[in-house]
């Protein structure tokens, strides 16, 4: 790589990741699990201490990398929750039997020969089981993680089923959790066990590509960095390899026909902050022609799971087609870690969220999360849960409005200015007088558009409605809407 500054973006500084807590915790799994094997003949302590190095990895707070040396203790040894939380205190518990249930709800799932619509209500079901605490999910996805990069212990017809379910369920929701690095992990493995040839072929197509554009690869990026260094500017840049499993997806959208995938051959420049990725765009396009129509823009109006970063593709002066990506550091990590890159950013902040039974804290783009926790609640007080509204909520299109602060607010296509209010806090939304869109009065009946800058209107005097009813589209604001209006 040339050389060049890297970006000045502060780092937390790194958490030791053997404290005293963590070894008594293998020492505790060690001596559970010690007369137990995995299919592989391996010892079982093996498995809890690879999800533990993929947690580590994660860089996720101590309770969760402790909850998963220890989330297989409850289910398949002699250890109790009540040890554990004698041991390690309530919230590794909590983590605990959140996996353990996790695991029941796993087992109760349709068989996933196909890929069947009923899919994405065990989706939901999977979801919900997991809405007290997000980590949860992410200990059950290190678990899965390392279940898939095992899985030629299996015999055949096990390794299609739990493939399929990790093609399917799992790398799904690592992309609605914005982990990218997971998602391309899990399903290639995946992908391989369910279609073999299909995925052998792709493979050797994209180390072919990849052999003869090498070359010229290199000279773009050299000549890229040499503008970049004139510039004086900040910056990192690598090659990108497209994965097998997205280049499946993609040739099935354009009928098989490779000439079509653009984003092969990729570069992709790290830069300190969002006026430098612009700029960098800007560099980029005075060195090459731009194709029309492949330029976009993800910091402005980010993807559904909020990640962040623009794209281009450009034809170089040897005719080459080359996609960049450009991003600051903390979108880079966002995009590779998702979730897990919150946690390590606003660790404090959520981990304090918890004990107070709510994430108060959850980047924005996130805050999807406490309609799972609406909905865990309400199952266990033995209440309905309208799984169609809650996956439409989930699964609909999204669009990114701003707060006038900046503050990117992601909502469902069709929601409307009190969705947003609601969104925001629940006091907000029961004292809304009016809005402002883009600066402009407006009403409560304008539908929401991508982009939008939505300023809300309150008084201490005004009170919720029931005829506000017709002026909220997500159930979010329906529920909250509900509990402020008084007992009829």
């Amino acid at each position: 790589m040339p050389e060049n500054k890297k970006p000045s973006n502060k780092k937390h500084p790194e958490r030791p990741v053997e404290s005293e807590r963590i070894k008594r915790a293998v020492e505790i799994a060690t001596e559970a699990h010690k007369a137990q094997l995995r299919k592989t003949g391996e010892p079982y302590i093996i498995h809890p201490l690879a999800v533990k190095k993929i947690l580590e990895e994660w860089q996720m707070d101590e309770d969760t990398i402790i909850a998963g040396i220890l989330h297989d203790t409850v289910e398949d040894t002699s250890l109790t929750l009540e040890d554990i939380k004698r041991e390690f205190g309530e919230s590794v518990a909590f983590l605990v039997d959140g996996v353990t249930k996790l695991g029941q709800v796993r087992k109760n799932m349709n068989d996933l020969d196909t890929y069947l619509p009923e899919t994405r209500d065990n989706f939901l079901r999977l979801m919900i089981a997991t809405g007290n605490d997000i980590r949860v999910l992410i200990i059950k996805l290190a678990d899965r993680l390392h279940n898939a990069r095992t899985l030629s212990a299996l015999p055949p017809d096990k390794q299609k089923k739990i493939a399929l379910e990790t093609l399917e369920i799992f790398a799904p929701l690592a992309d609605r959790l914005n982990m990218g690095r997971l998602r391309v992990e899990l399903a290639d493995i995946a992908f391989s066990y369910v279609d073999p040839k299909r995925y052998d072929y792709l493979k050797k197509l994209i180390e072919e590509n990849n052999k003869q554009a090498a070359k010229a690869l290199k000279q773009i990026e050299q000549e890229v960095s040499d503008l970049l260094t004139k510039e004086k500017m900040e910056f990192e840049i690598s090659g990108r390899i497209k994965s097998v499993y997205s280049l499946h997806k993609k040739l099935a959208k354009h009928n098989q026909n490779l000439g079509e995938i653009y984003d092969l051959t990729a570069l992709r420049i790290i830069v300190p902050d969002i006026t430098s990725c612009y700029l960098a765009l800007g560099l980029i396009h005075s060195l090459y022609t731009p194709m029309n129509g492949r330029i976009k823009d993800y910091i402005a109006k980010p993807k559904q799971n909020g990640y962040q970063s623009l794209h281009t593709t450009v034809i170089t002066k040897n005719k080459k087609i080359v996609e960049f990506q450009i991003r600051t550091r903390e979108m880079h990590e966002y995009a590779e870690r998702g979730l897990a890159a919150s946690f390590y950013y606003n660790e404090q902040k959520l981990t304090e969220s918890y004990k107070q039974g709510k994430i108060q804290h959850l980047p924005t783009n996130l805050l999807w999360i406490t309609e799972l926790q609406d909905a865990a609640a309400k199952l266990k007080e033995g209440k309905k849960v309208d799984l169609k509204k809650l996956r439409l909520n989930l699964f609909a299109d999204k669009i990114f409005v701003y707060t006038p602060k900046g503050d990117i607010i992601d909502l469902p296509k069709g929601s409307l200015p009190l969705d947003f209010a609601f969104r925001l806090h629940s006091e907000i939304g029961g004292h809304v007088v009016g809005v402002k869109i883009n600066g402009k009065m407006s009403n409560l009946n304008r539908k929401l558009e991508q982009g939008d800058i939505i300023e809300i209107l309150t008084s201490k005097n005004q009170t919720p409605k029931t005829s506000w009813f017709d002026k909220v589209f997500t159930s979010h604001a329906k529920q909250k809407l509900r509990q402020m209006l008084p007992k009829e």
